[in-house]
């Protein structure tokens, strides 16, 4: 009986355990930019934007201390009225509304935590939640203010 317990237990340790760390892993070689991207977007960013991009409820009214909640990132959002630099930029720096009563940057920057590529993936995930149309405007602002010219990592 002990050791039927024991290989039950040792089985659900190993199972969960193993679980965690392949969700863990880096991307294999043959993940595309894409899922990359949604992946990135899923761990770093479904937290406050919705695992569909639909942001927090209420996003467009401030809140009890005058900060306005996570924005959607689909059709419904404004991510797609702004060029690949800045989404590029509120990335990696962070952001605070300008319409904030408070001070503090209420998205986190990630450049110390995602590489450029990464960035760029997560941005590029985004793009396939807007209409074409939204795609075609993104696209035209994106002439002029590109993603940067990053060292490759």
């Amino acid at each position: 009986m002990r050791k039927r317990w024991f290989f039950i237990t040792s089985w659900l340790i190993f199972s969960v355990g193993g679980q965690a760390m392949a969700e863990a892993t880096p991307p294999s070689s043959n993940t595309s930019p894409l899922e990359e991207g949604e992946r990135v977007y899923r761990q770093y960013c479904s937290s406050c934007h919705g695992k569909g991009g639909q942001g927090m409820p209420n996003w467009v009214e401030q809140n009890a201390i005058g900060e306005l909640p996570a924005p959607p990132h689909g059709p419904e959002g404004h991510t797609w009225k702004h060029s690949d630099a800045m989404l590029y930029r509120i990335v990696a720096e962070g952001w605070r509304d300008p319409w904030n009563k408070t001070d503090r940057l209420t998205m986190p920057a990630f450049q110390d935590v995602l590489a450029p590529t990464k960035i760029r993936d997560v941005v590029n995930y985004l793009k396939t939640l807007w209409t074409q149309e939204q795609r075609h405007h993104q696209a035209n602002e994106s002439e002029e203010e590109p993603f940067p010219d990053t060292v490759p990592e």
